[in-house]
């Protein structure tokens, strides 16, 4: 009797994964904060490997802080990551963006990047908006990049400007409190165009853990919306992180989702949450009504948070 085919297993979640290391101290105080140079670099060390380990492959970085330096003296060796660099503000000049991006992989000790993304897709309307997509192509062309995009909010058009510019990748936010990038069609528009759409934002700035007190003053009058979508998830027996992770690698339309991580061991928990089954929810009913304080300050959650 001959053996039936074997049934090909679904792909790992985490192929669909991009890491956004987090340095900062408000979110990394045991990892990063004042510890001596040798710590710092070791925590990092612990944290890629872990990710390396899990197969995770790309890692999204900014020219903030001391996450670059770190990061490239921290990767496995061989390293399986690819890595995507954010520009500096274009108020800044043209050659300083040009000048920061390979910068940004000297740092890392890297000969290319994955991709160079726009941090303000703002910049690419305004009038020296074609000027920097020419030269982010020419840096393409060069073979410092294999690819180009930009990072955007709902509020940027994201569709409209992917269509004038046809980039390779774009990241944009989204989330199960806001989901309207995926609500509006934006997101299957994107990659209907041939675009990587990049989920950012996908644990919503916190907001999903933050308790009433907690909470930025924008979003201080929906602690009661908040409170809800927190019950809601209790009922179904599914911790807010395996929700947000479940909402955001559920679209189809997305090709990787990128977490912000500090540690190894959050790293750990995201990689359980991304492997747990969920509940069938009910996705918009968990939807945070209130696009007007999500666009609130929206440009700078997006720069600062994954």
């Amino acid at each position: 009797m001959t053996p039936s085919p074997a049934t090909p297993s679904a792909p790992s979640p985490v192929h669909r994964l991009a890491l956004a290391v987090v340095t900062e101290p408000e979110r990394a105080p045991g990892a990063f904060m004042a510890a001596p140079s040798g710590a710092r670099e070791e925590a990092m060390r612990f944290l890629l490997q872990t990710g390396a380990d899990a197969g995770v492959k790309l890692v999204a970085t900014k020219p903030e802080g001391d996450a670059e330096r770190l990061l490239g003296q921290a990767w496995p060796f061989p390293s399986p990551f690819q890595v995507t660099v954010r520009t500096v503000p274009l108020a800044d000049g043209l050659d300083r963006v040009e000048a920061r991006a390979r910068r940004s992989l000297e740092r890392m000790g890297l000969p290319r990047g994955e991709a160079l993304l726009v941090s303000n897709a703002a910049e690419l309307a305004g009038a020296e908006g074609r000027a920097l997509w020419d030269r982010m192509q020419a840096l393409k062309q060069r073979g410092l990049f294999r690819r180009i995009g930009f990072c955007a909010t709902i509020e940027d058009g994201p569709a409209l400007l992917a269509r004038r510019l046809e980039p390779d990748v774009v990241q944009i936010g989204c989330s199960l409190l806001d989901q309207r990038a995926a609500q509006d069609g934006v997101l299957d528009e994107l990659a209907g165009m041939g675009v990587d759409v990049h989920l950012s934002s996908v644990f919503a700035n916190g907001l999903l853990f933050a308790g009433g007190e907690d909470l930025p003053p924008e979003m201080a009058g929906h602690a009661q919306g908040l409170s809800r979508t927190r019950r809601r998830l209790a009922e179904m027996r599914c911790d807010p992180m395996q929700a947000a992770l479940g909402y955001a690698l559920s679209l189809k339309g997305v090709a990787m989702v990128v977490a912000s991580v500090a540690s190894a061991a959050e790293l750990r928990a995201i990689l359980a949450a991304a492997h747990a089954p969920c509940p069938n929810l009910d996705w918009a009913r968990l939807a945070l009504d209130a696009p007007a304080a999500f666009t609130a300050d929206a440009r700078l959650r997006i720069s600062s948070a994954a």
